[in-house]
């Protein structure tokens, strides 16, 4: 989903089953239509309006096509049979022979829009195959529409560009059709509203709607959605418990309709969003138990995959091996779903997988990921959050993948020679570059006094989802007199009433940005002691900050307590901030050539500071050369043993191919000190980008949601 967005966006208007929902809630209604029809055939010219349809009933038929009952037509019965038999390739083969022989026909043109639709997603060219259908169709009345025998593909196409123009983005256009299905039909589509008001901002007309559809109807799908429609309403206007209850109401109605059929499940998307609403309230636990219920079971049709959500919340709280899991779960959710569903979310699935990358140390990767999501269209209907909030997003993680890369191309120039390292210096200012462009792209999108201070809310909802430790970034983006200003605002409205953790977090971004250590050192320690213990990697980024501070106001001892906690829980925060940690290097006696060259090569190491006072650094006293950071304690933080030759699936390196042993150890010990030790094989990395055609284009160039989800 995105969020309800406190941190993202809404997540997912609850309730995304796809198209197939509206038609499911109408079939009964259209029936009744159809058997109109077959009155009419008996009796010619009679003019018969929506509202005397009732009673009527229908001649029972047990063939399904596009989800409609009575549908007799061969061509398109031959589209329905390849479709549901999952021969995708032919149902295209079909549809498309049916247009070439009747460019002229309705039912054609509808049957290649659906085959769009479901086989590939194709939104763009569906909606072009039916507006021609709709053209061909244009009747002023439903009489009109039963003389022509199109009737039921007259309401299919109206059914169908609603569903369209929310998913693209018109709401004007969807609220338009569901007008049109209502005077033509007779039919209560009020429920069908709310989500397409909760997009074009006007909440309180949503609630009114809502407020209606419960006032007057008994049908439970109808409710649970106007259910939802509350939950991201209430939500906006910042009332999280009512939120919250809306979506318990939702879920309930779901239940009950699960109640009545075996067949049905409950609502994945309404679990989504109550999990975004239970963040907004800063329940930790909660929204995990909603996430794990929505997990159980894959939802194809569903716009939100759990195991999204439940990666952004594994990486707040460092639970790296949850996280690592969750990626693979992910991956298996969303190869299962269906490809319309497949190009609304693949931003989802872009953003959290690059920023998992950057967590594990592959910049290059995640840098590919956030540039597939800036390059290719969302379809963000079905989500609170719209296409330039997912794309400021995108730009923000671009933006701090090539800021890693740039370090680590540091990292790597520091153990050779000025004349050596002469490519590695290109790259990384190349990167430098990109990372500054990335920047100010996500800066030009951000540049939203609204946006911008509904960010400052913990876990803001109705946007894209940012997680709390990569938001505080935002200050040195957007510059620390514009952050201060809005988080007062946000302050005297009460943002951080539940915990005022967050703001003093945002405080020791904007002193530490000012250079006021001072400060610094009291609003990082305000932070830590209100910041829930949950919000690991934000804290180990607060006590980064108040490390720094201290170290530099000759703090030594304390500083040394942050320092490690910060690269025991974030290992690759020092990359992402450029920044250097104390060591005090000790051989243990041992005074070879291969010590010094040791020596020399952690000394030119923009990853360290070497002090006397610093974190022990020691080369154990044995043969194995073994180098281990300790905190002060004694403990280890990262214990890397030179080993023979590098054994992954990458192409080894050329500027590393005639190191040393001592260079070798310095470049092993980076690598397995400041990101977490997984091993992504690069088969899975590319694989994270589905079947991006983007990325066809990007492979070789390394420049190259959460939102509540709508009710469909």
């Amino acid at each position: 989903m995105k969020p309800p967005q406190l941190d993202v966006a809404l997540r997912t208007a609850p309730g995304a089953t796809s198209r197939t929902t509206l038609r499911t809630t109408l079939r009964t209604a259209l029936r009744t239509v159809l058997s109109a029809a077959f009155v009419l055939s008996l009796n010619a010219g009679l003019q018969v309006q929506a509202q005397d349809l009732d009673g009527i009933d229908m001649p029972s038929s047990q063939i399904l096509c596009f989800g409609m009952n009575g549908i007799t037509d061969r061509s398109a019965l031959g589209v329905c049979d390849a479709l549901a038999l999952g021969e995708n390739v032919r149902a295209r083969e079909l549809a498309q022979q049916w247009v070439s022989e009747q460019p002229e026909s309705p039912a054609a043109q509808f049957a290649l829009a659906e085959v769009l639709f479901r086989v590939e997603g194709n939104l763009p060219r569906a909606l072009f195959h039916l507006n021609v259908a709709e053209s061909l169709m244009p009747y002023s009345s439903l009489g009109r529409a039963v003389e022509s025998g199109n009737l039921e593909w007259h309401y299919l196409t109206l059914s169908q560009l609603s569903y369209a123009h929310q998913l693209i983005g018109n709401q004007l256009e969807s609220l338009r059709y569901l007008e049109l299905i209502g005077e033509f039909y007779g039919q209560d589509v009020e429920s069908f509203r709310g989500w397409p008001l909760i997009k074009l901002k006007q909440y309180d007309e949503a609630r009114a709607s809502a407020e209606r559809v419960l006032a007057s109807s008994d049908n439970a799908r109808d409710r649970s959605r106007a259910w939802n429609t509350l939950c991201a309403v209430e939500l906006a206007d910042l009332r999280p418990n009512e939120s919250l209850q809306a979506c318990e109401n939702a879920m309930g109605e779901d239940e009950s309709i699960a109640l009545a059929d075996e067949e049905a499940d409950l609502d994945t998307v309404h679990l989504l969003n109550a999990s975004e609403v239970s963040l907004n309230l800063l329940r930790f636990q909660e929204a995990e138990d909603y996430l794990n219920r929505a997990s159980r079971q894959i939802d194809p049709d569903s716009v939100g995959n759990p195991w999204v959500y439940k990666l952004y919340l594994y990486m707040n709280q460092a639970r790296y091996d949850s996280a690592r899991d969750a990626l693979d779960r992910m991956l298996v959710w969303r190869d299962a779903q269906s490809p319309l569903v497949g190009v609304m979310n693949r931003g989802d699935h872009f953003l959290v997988s690059a920023i998992f990358l950057l967590l594990a140390g592959y910049p290059d990767d995640a840098a590919r990921l956030t540039q597939a999501a800036l390059n290719q269209p969302d379809r963000t209907g079905s989500y609170t959050a719209d296409e330039a909030q997912k794309d400021s997003v995108a730009a923000l993680v671009n933006s701090m993948a090539h800021r890693q890369r740039y370090e680590r191309l540091r990292e790597r120039a520091a153990l050779q020679s000025w004349w050596s390292s002469g490519r590695l210096r290109i790259e990384a200012q190349a990167a430098q570059f990109q990372s500054w462009r990335a920047g100010r792209l996500a800066a030009s999108l951000f540049a939203n006094q609204d946006v911008l201070q509904n960010r400052m809310r913990p876990y803001a909802p109705l946007d894209v989802h940012i997680p709390e430790w990569i938001e505080s970034g935002l200050v040195e983006l957007m510059g620390a007199g514009v952050m201060q200003n809005l988080l007062s605002t946000a302050a005297a409205q009460g943002v951080f009433a539940l915990n005022e953790g967050y703001f003093f977090a945002y405080q020791t971004e904007i002193f530490a940005v000012r250079g006021n250590q001072a400060l610094v050192q009291d609003a990082a320690e305000q932070a830590l002691r209100l910041l829930p213990a949950q919000e690991v990697l934000l804290r180990a980024r607060v006590s980064l900050r108040l490390a720094n501070a201290m170290w530099r106001e000759n703090q030594h001892s304390a500083a040394l307590e942050h320092f490690a906690y910060a690269l025991r829980h974030d290992p690759g925060l020092l990359r992402r901030t450029g920044t250097a940690i104390p060591v005090n290097f000790m051989a243990n006696g041992r005074a070879d050539a291969f010590v010094e060259d040791l020596r020399a090569y952690l000394d030119n190491s923009p990853r360290l500071i070497t002090h006397a006072q610093g974190l022990p650094l020691e080369l154990l006293a044995d043969d194995s050369q073994t180098l281990c950071l300790r905190d002060s304690s004694g403990d280890a933080l990262s214990c890397i043993q030179l080993a023979a030759a590098e054994s992954s699936d990458e192409a080894p390196s050329v500027e590393s191919a005639g190191f040393s042993d001592a260079q070798r150890l310095v470049q092993q010990f980076h690598e397995g000190t400041f990101s977490l030790s997984y091993d992504i094989s690069r088969t899975q990395r590319l694989a994270l980008l589905g079947n991006s055609v983007i990325f066809s284009n990007q492979v070789n160039n390394p420049t190259a949601d959460q939102t509540m989800q709508s009710p469909r």
